[in-house]
């Protein structure tokens, strides 16, 4: 039935049902807003690292970068280590999500900007999540097809996921995201490392994948005549020049450092945890698991093009991860598709139900609930939550259906999350930031994206600054010119226009740093976002810029400690990469 065996099906239907009731059972638990967009602010250390690690890691991915290292080689890792190396500096920047006592990152941005660009920032919003839902159920839907040998299409598998994500997170909320990440991240990781040792040992181990992906490239060499193909010992590289090279994986970092913090699924996730030590060992070492999980997804890539030589369409590289578990799990042994099934559906469901949460929550906390029904009891705005949240889900859907790769998907997401990025960081920092400013920089980057998103930009381009694009023939902006250009437009008129409009009021910045200076104390009861309790005093300035204008507090020694030490698994993941490649070389 669906392409799978009895045993598979017993396997699926099992965990699909576990779940299902999970999220029912949770959702009898919710009793206030903060229950359903934060999860009661009560979480620990292990469920950090593993909500960090759950929301962070989806099925996608894995699509994304076995796709792209099929097509790149071994450079494609950075479509998921873009942010590598900003990693040890969530050890400094989640304690001051934390410090925001807020439902949303909408909540900061109203503070520090004013209601309007927090309305704009929920737009903008809704807008990252509808996109990251949607690159996900298309990831999705790829696997399962693949899987199935068709006999699930990718429409009909986006459909039941959809279907079971709407029960599974609409009722349970933000807690049956937590809660269940543990158990999902575990199988998150089983999913992510199911499949390689079977593919290597297919191919007679690292010395027959390295000599599949030498034949291939030999092969493709002699036949191919539009398009140069890269010698074997470049598809090792994790630099390929003329693709992903060197500039491409700088602007991939900067563009993540930016974009990271204003993601909306970010500040509900650190204000879902007890204490700031909790968000600090969460972000930082949930993300470091990810970064594992990429370098088995790299690898199988690399199996791929020794697998697979005669692919070339887009469609049939986006089915790659799928088409592998399907050819190589059942001669292992009867069931594990269907637990390839079940923890592809477990990273799913992991991600997708905080995102769609966190669009519930900017909408209900800063539209709904200010401009349209004040004063109304936790019943009501979390049953409007539920609500957006379904829709947020349809809307998702829409976007699945209308992407023509997962790997474009992905690119589109990059290129939109930075966006309000430069006003998070410079109004986190800069007292002189202002809302006009705000609003100006943010809309010129998108008007840059959107211009540079035009096939007749490109049309000129090729006759008059053939530089934007990766080569003559291309008919896109190179992406990383683009991201550059974003930026670029977007910091000049934060920073012009900051300096030619009046000054945001005194009292209200005062608040708003006096907030973010502020550590959590345990057992802290937060009495509305972004302000301090009644009985509790700010803490004093302590800055590392003296300067009037400058917001800069020196760090604490645990924060420098625990920075410092985030870069050592940093330095060995990388350290590992450059070992394996060169087993078998």
């Amino acid at each position: 039935m669906f392409g799978l065996s009895t045993i598979d099906l017993v396997m699926l239907i099992g965990y699909l049902s576990g779940i299902t009731g999970l999220g029912l059972w949770m959702g009898h638990k919710i009793h206030s807003q903060a229950d359903y967009f934060v999860g009661g602010r009560r979480f620990g250390k292990v469920l950090a690292i593993f909500t960090a690690f759950g929301a962070g890691t989806h099925s996608d991915q894995a699509v994304s970068v076995v796709a792209k290292t099929y097509q790149s080689g071994m450079s494609g890792i950075w479509y998921q280590w873009l942010y590598l190396f900003a990693t040890p500096f969530y050890w400094w920047i989640n304690p001051i999500f934390r410090r925001c006592r807020a439902l949303t990152t909408g909540d900061f941005f109203e503070a520090r900007y004013g209601r309007g660009l927090a309305t704009l920032y929920v737009i903008v919003g809704f807008a990252n999540m509808a996109v990251t839902i949607g690159i996900m159920l298309k990831g999705s839907g790829a696997i399962i097809a693949a899987t199935t040998a068709g006999a699930v299409s990718e429409n009909l598998a986006i459909g039941f996921v959809t279907g079971l994500l709407v029960l599974y997170g609409v009722l349970g909320g933000f807690s049956a995201a937590v809660v269940t990440d543990f158990v999902q991240g575990c199988l998150t990781i089983v999913f992510s490392f199911l499949l390689l040792p079977f593919a290597i040992y297919k191919l007679g181990g690292f010395d027959g994948l390295h000599a599949g992906v030498a034949e291939t490239m030999a092969a493709l060499q002699q036949t191919a005549t539009d398009r140069i193909v890269p010698a074997a010992a470049e598809m090792w590289s994790l630099v390929a020049p003329g693709d992903i090279g060197v500039f491409y994986i700088v602007m991939l970092v900067i563009n993540g450092l930016i974009g990271f913090a204003p993601q909306p699924h970010v500040m509900p996730i650190n204000n879902a945890l007890r204490t700031e030590r909790e968000a600090q060992i969460g972000g930082v070492y949930g993300s470091l698991m990810k970064r594992v999980c990429t370098i088995a997804w790299t690898l199988l890539g690399m199996c791929a093009i020794a697998m697979y030589p005669t692919m070339t369409e887009q469609w049939q590289f986006d089915q790659v991860f799928g088409r592998m578990a399907r050819d190589l799990l059942p001669q292992v042994m009867p069931g594990l598709i269907g637990i390839f099934l079940a923890a592809l559906l477990a990273a799913v469901l992991a991600a997708c139900d905080a995102f769609m949460i966190t669009c519930a929550g900017l909408f209900t906390q800063n539209i709904y609930k200010p401009f349209l029904a004040r004063h109304r009891g936790h019943a009501h705005y979390i049953n409007v939550g539920r609500l957006t949240a379904a829709l947020t889900v349809g809307v998702g859907v829409w976007l699945a259906m209308s992407f023509e790769s997962v790997v474009r998907g992905l690119e589109i997401f990059w290129l939109i999350t930075p966006m309000m990025g430069i006003p998070f960081w410079l109004g986190l920092f800069w007292r002189r930031s202002t809302t006009a400013a705000a609003w100006a920089s943010t809309l010129a980057a998108y008007a840059v994206l959107v211009v540079t998103l035009r096939p007749e930009f490109v049309d000129w381009a090729r006759v008059h600054a053939t530089f934007l694009l990766a080569h003559p023939a291309a008919t896109t902006v190179y992406l990383p010119t683009q991201m550059l250009l974003c930026l670029i437009v977007g910091f000049v008129v934060m920073v012009a226009v900051s300096l030619a409009t009046r000054p945001e009021p005194a009292d209200r910045l005062d608040r708003f740093y006096a907030v973010m200076r502020t550590p959590v104390r345990p057992g802290e009861v937060i009495e509305a976002p972004m302000t301090l309790p009644a009985d509790m005093l700010p803490a004093p300035q302590n800055k590392l810029i003296n300067l009037p204008n400058w917001e800069i507090q020196v760090p604490t020694r645990r924060g420098v400690v625990g920075f410092l030490i985030a870069w050592i698994p940093v330095a060995l993941l990388i350290g590992s990469v450059w070992v394996l490649v060169r087993i078998g070389a």
